[in-house]
């Protein structure tokens, strides 16, 4: 069985990062795509970042970013990984010499393993129930059933809470 890992997207507070890190969390995502409610200053990241325990991964969430925008919240955050939620293709998700998730919209996307391939270089999939052009972070769930046997990592993302965590996993 795999071990299951935690990622909280959306980070906005650092009371709210290290609360997480006392949680458990493996992982914490932040929000660059300035028109995002969930949109955090790199400085302010950076600040955040620099407070996680080992071994806590951070991740730099785009969506459909310049990729100047990216290069520099890159230069100034230094996360772990990226994560792509927009129409982003392979070669701009493998153009940055970091490891990327690609975000399927999982509402839009009918065969799960013929998008994934077509983003060969990614270390994984985050599966939401977002639709082609639209943000993640509704609190919608999809059809759990629908995630695939893909041969790299994903996670599953939108609409998760305490009553129906257990149940996903």
């Amino acid at each position: 069985m795999n071990r299951v890992r935690i990622k909280f997207c959306g980070i906005t507070r650092s009371e709210d990062a290290l609360l997480a890190t006392h949680l458990g969390v493996d992982a914490l995502g932040f929000v660059f795509t300035r028109k995002s409610r969930r949109f955090v200053d790199p400085a302010a990241a950076t600040a955040m970042i620099r407070q996680l325990p080992p071994l806590v991964s951070a991740v730099a969430l785009f969506m459909d970013d310049e990729p100047a925008w990216i290069r520099q919240v890159i230069a100034m955050v230094r996360p772990t990984l990226l994560q792509f939620h927009g129409e982003e293709s392979a070669t701009d998700c493998a153009g940055y010499g970091l490891p990327f998730l690609k975000s399927v919209p999982m509402a839009t996307v009918k065969d799960v393993a013929s998008y994934a391939a077509g983003y060969a270089g990614a270390a994984g999939f985050l599966l939401d129930a977002h639709a082609r052009g639209e943000a993640g972070g509704q609190g919608v769930r999809f059809d759990w059933t629908r995630a695939p046997g893909l041969d790299r990592p994903w996670l599953l993302a939108g609409g998760l809470d305490a009553d129906n965590v257990g149940e996903a996993i």
